[in-house]
């Protein structure tokens, strides 16, 4: 089933978001709170109540409770980055209700866009939709036929727009920060369409689905599209900025190129080049990268006979180094500050060994804390002022607590601490 537009309503949104926010809120979820728990060793039963929260950094830090949600399984929640609208998964078991809903955050208007208890799987792809800038339009990749075209759906309730008709798997929509352009990932090119008896078709029952395919710009203003590289890509594009696009090829699922490569990319020029460490090992694999803002300094995992973190300029230069940081493969999660003068590095998916780690712009230790808590998918917050990430107080039943520290990362503070649950975190939103 492919786009709809139903099971309309009106949320109640709290005035103090529905006017604008101002200033950045952290935004995360929380799951089968037991408000009334007397010890938090004791097992208790799901309440099915998931709630999304935004609270301020600075000032009380209350909570505003922005959505509520009676479900078995956690809140997937994508938010607008200006905080004017998100949109949401709905998993109730119920096919007449259960799909991708899209609320917008200044009338309140809810309704549901893709049907479906796992609507986000699309051929087999997990692909989370992707805001504009403004908050206005949403992109989604869609099943249709037989392959997957991308959409670009308005909240104000407009009809949406298909930007990709190829009978191509086109994948992972992107939109640039300036709002021009949308990159994706097509198979376009080794497969023309996958419907049969089309000119050069694939046929499904002989063929394997597509790893990725190659990265694709798309033109806002002119509803051009182009290729941008030749790379075989199996993960979502990342933008750097305005113009410069990262993306990997190879990795742990591509059993024939194992081993991750990446690329920048600039779209006004076409120029693209690969990122290796001068005198790496050929055999070694780049792996979490995180960019500066300003595209000209990469953070990631080096990964071959040892596992170490490493900080490169746009050349492959090497700028600093850290081998006592040894997180598992994929398990580092590096966020900049905006001015490029922070780094953040924390582990991920729960694989969080050490504690509150900020390293300053030439890779040297800022604070290097030991836990509790740990330190989990930190985020600077958009004005560089603080850093959200989880944290894990293994004293207190090693639960996990969502926890605001300064531009150091000194000063750490649970802002979860009295909820008795399970807390995710979503993001940042509003703000400059």
């Amino acid at each position: 089933m492919g786009l709809v537009f139903d099971n309309w309503d009106v949320v109640e949104v709290p005035a103090s978001i529905a006017d604008g926010i101002s200033s950045p809120m952290i935004a995360f979820a929380s799951s089968n709170n037991r408000q009334t728990i007397a010890n938090i060793a004791t097992a208790q039963p799901f309440t099915g109540v998931q709630i999304l929260y935004f609270v301020s950094p600075t000032g009380s830090r209350r909570r505003i409770p922005v959505l509520e949600l009676t479900s078995s399984g956690r809140i997937e929640a994508f938010l607008a980055r200006p905080g004017n609208a998100l949109a949401y998964v709905k998993a109730d078991g119920d096919p007449r209700t259960s799909g991708l809903y899209m609320l917008d955050l200044e009338t309140g208007f809810s309704a549901r866009v893709l049907p479906g208890e796992n609507s986000l799987v699309q051929r087999g792809y997990y692909m989370p939709p992707d805001w504009s800038p403004d908050g206005g339009q949403m992109a989604v990749a869609v099943a249709t036929g037989y392959d997957v075209d991308i959409y670009v759906v308005a909240k104000d309730g407009s009809p949406p727009s298909r930007i990709s008709d190829e009978g191509s798997y086109d994948l992972w929509p992107r939109w640039s920060p300036d709002g021009r352009h949308i990159a994706f990932v097509s198979d376009r090119a080794d497969c023309p369409s996958w419907a049969p008896g089309e000119p050069q078709f694939c046929d499904a029952l002989s063929m394997p689905p597509p790893v990725g395919g190659q990265v694709y710009i798309y033109e806002a203003t002119s509803g051009n599209t182009r290729r941008l590289a030749d790379a075989l890509v199996t993960e979502p594009p990342k933008w750097i900025g305005d113009s410069l696009l990262a993306f990997a090829s190879g990795g742990p699922f591509d059993l024939q190129n194992p081993q991750r490569r990446i690329w920048r990319a600039d779209i006004r020029t076409g120029e693209t080049s690969e990122l290796r460490l001068a005198g790496a090992s050929p055999s070694a694999s780049y792996l979490s990268d995180a960019w500066s803002a300003d595209g000209n300094r990469v953070v990631m995992q080096l990964a071959d006979d040892r596992n170490e973190i490493v900080m490169l300029d746009a050349g492959g230069q090497l700028l600093g180094r850290d081998s006592e940081l040894d997180f598992p493969r994929f398990g580092l999660a590096a966020s900049w500050s905006p001015d490029g003068q922070r780094i953040a590095l924390g582990g991920t998916a729960g694989q969080c060994p050490y504690g509150v780690r900020v390293k300053n712009s030439g890779f040297g230790n800022v604070a290097s804390g030991h836990p509790p808590p740990t330190m989990c998918d930190p985020l600077f917050s958009p004005d560089g002022q603080y850093i959200a990430f989880t944290g894990v107080n293994p004293s207190v039943d090693g639960r996990n607590d969502i926890y605001i520290a300064n531009y150091n990362g000194f000063g750490a503070t649970s802002l979860t601490r009295d909820l008795r649950g399970q807390v995710e975190l979503i993001g940042w939103v509003g703000g400059p």
